[in-house]
């Protein structure tokens, strides 16, 4: 017990700081409010009006997606650190968390939440032909020309 005992005060010390960071705000901070202050804060612009459309369902799966792989990356570190004392039975369990992990990032993918309009902009203006079949599948010069003879 007396090894944690500097671990405890100091956790002491930090939610005492912060409970008296808080009254001390309250106490002392100036009390004048006015319609812009009651306003919400969204980049200091007060809104005129309600927001057309709601965040798009891509954006939290986008999200999601991140916090996924952030926690198959914290995972991966150790692993790659202790992997061959771990033997075939490490390997073998990691390549099951990755595939759990990877298949719904796939899937991600495959239905196109991760396609968003910008990126297609980008990938029609600067991406070559892509060859899957014997004509091209997408190719943006052969789509530019046709825009040009349509005008």
């Amino acid at each position: 017990m007396a090894d944690y005992l500097p671990i405890l005060v100091m956790a002491a010390l930090v939610v005492a700081f912060a409970s008296l960071s808080f009254v001390a705000s309250i106490l002392l901070g100036p009390k004048r409010p006015n319609a812009a202050k009651q306003a919400p804060y969204e980049s200091g612009i007060v809104p005129e009006h309600e927001p057309a459309q709601r965040f798009p369902v891509k954006f939290y799966l986008v999200a999601m997606a991140f916090i996924v792989l952030d926690v198959e990356i914290v995972f991966l570190y150790p692993f790659s650190t202790v992997f061959r004392g771990l033997g075939m039975y490490g390997l073998v369990a990691m390549a099951v968390f990755l595939l759990v992990l990877l298949v719904p990032f796939a899937y991600l993918l495959s239905v196109g939440a991760l396609d968003w309009a910008p990126a297609r902009r980008v990938v029609a203006r600067f991406a070559g032909p892509v060859l899957r079949t014997k004509e091209a599948m997408f190719d943006p010069t052969a789509r530019a020309a046709d825009e040009e003879e349509a005008a």
